[in-house]
């Protein structure tokens, strides 16, 4: 050892405590760093800095052994997660960086280049029910040249972008057939040709993309199994050890949600809605059997965004009239359903696709049609596009795997306008809706009995409407129209379609299409639905979790904002309410949603361990920025910053509310929400408004007197007007009901339009008060 070395174990004043090596004042050589949280690092350390081999291990149970460079995980290592996951090969800077293989929770595998702890470059993912891609990646996704092979047997060798087929490609049934032709973020799209199974021009096309296949996979192989160890590990001086917990805790999470999304988005748990339009492929033995020795059977096809719009049969000798017809479009038959069992449990699959199948459908007929101004006829009986889907397929429809049904899009023009005045591309909207995604379906948060989907991506919420709600948007559909082309901050939801599903010998299913407000690029900790009233506005505290939708009597938040913000809050707040009120509308609600930033007070309690202490002029902070240009953790508070469109996304989302706000802190001008270390956000109507959310404390005393305290937090707003289409004519047998109850009427959510109104904005104005 040399003799300026020296072995000692220091106790630092935040309880931090280092056993070993010294080298004047900084831990030098070999040594034992434990942190007061728990977390504990044991390696090597040079002049003050983890560099070298070492082990750490975090409270909450994630490891990490392999090497660190300048207190950062650098070089070759194993990563175990808290949750389960496994990580070995290259890091750079606390990422995973170069050549990896990372096992996740769910026993999902992938096996490739990582770029700054993203799957980027080639890889294999193999997930656990058997599914495989084999390609190019780029930021987390499938982008490039790939092969996609699914459990069932079909396989997908072309391009990808966003991880979704785009571009040329060749697509094999497991029966045999292929298809070649194009794709458009994942949809087919464009001019094609269907070789069913047994001819002998698919043979050739499968023996050559299986030779392909296999050529592919021995180049990745091989490229995996070069040693991550010769990776360049450049030199890289920061401080802060112990940001290495918050940033690899916060990018493993990520990582791990990022593969929860890839499985969604693939839709690999069976075969994707898009395969559907190929049911023509699914031939019966018997069709197969007298194609076989036919060579020159073929189908020309062409596709609109998923649409089939037209198929040519080619070289056809040798078929009797009888047999194409049936070759093009048998299937097997199916029981008829009745209207009750298509709600039943796996049942209301069959309604998801149907949806999928009609706005497909609605949208690739409509988006053709040169674009022009809305007339009256738009809304009127006759602006109706109706259309008949047989399993089989027809002239005009696809074949399909799903039952019968009749399909009715209500005023297409009108919405088309709508959606373009929203600043939706028809494209993007299919794909969020119809593609391989898929639709979930979400639990109702209210008492009416609505199904409620969402799209794959969340970008919308489809609901169900009953008979005299569908009654109520048509007759409002005009002033909603005209009211939104006014007022393009509107706080009201955001109306994308409206459509209705008759199953053949079934009921009627209505729904609507409209924007999820809850599409952010935040987290949303807490929701709230709220009417302005006392009576039932309130959840069982057994029934809450952190999805759970809460009401006016749980909220126990006033929130102070900027006196501009408020002002364009409640001015348009007044606008939509008198346009609700002339439409004859109650019931309707304020969805409120809360993105929580850290208490101020807490801030001290979790600042970073700094065992290493600097000067306390080095650590000096101003807008979460320390004087050494290091973001501070956690970050500090909220700031407005004056406007700059080329630091924030201004790319429209069905939750965008218009144009970009004014703040009185900045000198009246437009502004973006910077949270320091996090993002930069624009700052809209009921999007990204930042507030002050004091929480009210009651503690009792010995002499019985209450002394009220505030807890300040620091919050991101997201709001909008939601529940529109309750009509007031249909509530006064209700509130007739109520007064003979003797219940106060202004204690429900029954009185006339114009009362409601009132004391919905009164309540508001209470929840939001002026800043003192």
């Amino acid at each position: 050892m040399e003799a300026s070395e020296r072995t000692l174990e220091k106790v630092f004043p935040c309880g931090d405590v280092y056993a070993g090596n010294f080298k004047g004042l900084l831990p030098h050589g070999k040594g034992k760093y434990t942190w007061s949280d728990g977390t504990t690092y044991e390696g090597d350390w040079e002049e003050g800095k983890m560099t070298g081999k070492g082990r750490i291990s975090w409270a909450s149970g994630a490891t990490y052994e392999g090497d660190f460079s300048g207190n950062y995980l650098h070089g070759f290592g194993t990563f175990t997660g808290s949750d389960g996951s496994l990580y070995t090969g290259g890091w750079r800077m606390n990422s995973q960086h170069g050549i990896g293989r990372k096992q996740y929770q769910n026993s999902d595998v992938y096996d490739g280049c990582w770029k700054e702890g993203k799957r980027e470059g080639s890889g294999r993912y193999a997930w656990s029910n058997s599914n495989m891609y084999i390609g190019s990646w780029k930021n987390g996704k499938m982008s490039g040249r790939g092969v996609m092979k699914w459990l069932n047997g079909d396989l997908f060798d072309g391009f990808w972008s966003n991880g979704r087929r785009h571009g040329t490609g060749c697509y094999r049934f497991a029966d045999g057939g292929y298809y070649f032709g194009t794709w458009t973020k994942g949809l087919k799209d464009g001019q094609g040709t269907f070789y069913p199974a047994g001819n002998k021009h698919s043979a050739r096309r499968k023996s050559s993309a299986d030779k392909n296949g296999e050529k592919k996979k021995r180049l990745l192989v091989h490229s995996s199994s070069v040693n991550s160890e010769n990776s360049v590990r450049p030199h890289v001086r920061r401080s802060h050890s112990e940001k290495i917990s918050n940033t690899l805790l916060r990018g493993s999470s990520q990582t791990s949600h990022r593969t929860s999304s890839l499985r969604e988005d693939s839709a690999l748990d069976d075969i994707s809605v898009d395969m559907s339009f190929d049911a023509s492929s699914r031939y019966s033995d018997d069709d197969q059997s007298g194609l076989q020795g036919d060579s020159s059977v073929a189908f020309e096809r062409e596709y609109m965004q998923g649409v089939l719009i037209k198929e040519r049969v080619r070289s056809i000798s040798g078929l009797s009239l009888k047999s194409k017809k049936r070759y093009k479009f048998h299937a097997k038959e199916v029981k008829s359903k009745s209207c009750v069992d298509i709600f039943e449990g796996h049942r209301r699959y069959y309604l998801m696709l149907n949806l999928q199948l009609g706005i497909r459908y609605t949208v690739g007929k409509i988006t053709p049609v040169p674009a022009r101004e809305v007339r009256s006829s738009d809304f009127g009986e006759r602006a109706r596009i109706r259309m008949y889907f047989p399993r089989k397929g027809s002239q005009f429809t696809p074949p399909h795997y799903s039952i019968d049904f009749y399909w009715k899009d209500y005023c297409p023009m009108v919405f088309r306008n709508l959606r373009e005045m929203f600043k939706l591309n028809a494209a993007e909207y299919m794909m969020s809706i119809c593609g391989d995604d898929g639709l979930r379906e979400l639990s109702s948060p209210g008492k009416s009995g609505s199904i409620f989907f969402l799209s794959g991506d969340d970008r919308f919420v489809i609901k169900t409407l009953k008979r005299s709600e569908l009654k109520v948007f048509l007759r409002m559909l005009p002033r909603y129209y005209r009211h939104v082309s006014q007022h393009e901050n509107t706080l009201i939801t955001k109306f994308f379609g409206l459509h209705r599903i008759k199953l053949k010998h079934g009921k009627k299913v209505r729904f609507v299409v409209m924007g999820n407000m809850f599409c952010t690029e935040l987290r949303i900790h807490r929701r709230y639905d709220l009417k302005g009233s006392s009576h039932g506005r309130f959840t069982k505290k057994d029934k809450i979790d952190e999805g759970t939708t809460l009401k006016d009597l749980d909220l126990t938040y006033e929130f102070h904002m900027d006196k501009l913000l408020r002002e364009s809050l409640f001015k348009q707040l007044s606008l939509d309410c008198e346009f609700l009120e002339s439409q004859q509308i109650i019931d309707y609600s304020l969805l409120l949603g809360l993105h929580f930033r850290a208490p101020e007070h807490l801030k001290a309690l979790l600042e970073p361990p700094d065992s290493l202490h600097k000067p306390a002029s080095a650590q000096a902070t101003l807008g979460g920025m320390t004087s050494q240009g290091e973001l501070s953790i956690p970050p500090r508070g909220l700031l407005l910053v004056t406007h700059e469109p080329s630091s924030v996304s201004t790319e429209p989302g069905p939750h965008i509310r218009g144009s970009t706000l004014r703040a009185m802190s900045v000198g009246d001008k437009e502004v973006d929400l910077l949270l320091p270390g996090t993002a930069r956000l624009r700052v809209q109507l009921g999007v990204n408004m930042p507030a002050q959310a004091n929480l009210k404390v009651l503690q009792d005393k010995t002499d019985l007197a209450e002394v009220e305290l505030f807890e300040v937090y620091d919050v991101v707003l997201y709001l909008g007007i939601i529940d529109i289409l309750q009509e007031y004519n249909v509530r006064k047998k209700l509130e007739h009901t109520c007064k003979s109850l003797q219940f106060d009427p202004m204690s429900i959510s029954v009185v006339e339009p114009k009362l409601y109104s009132r004391r919905f904005i009164n309540f508001l104005e209470k929840v939001f008060p002026v800043a003192p």
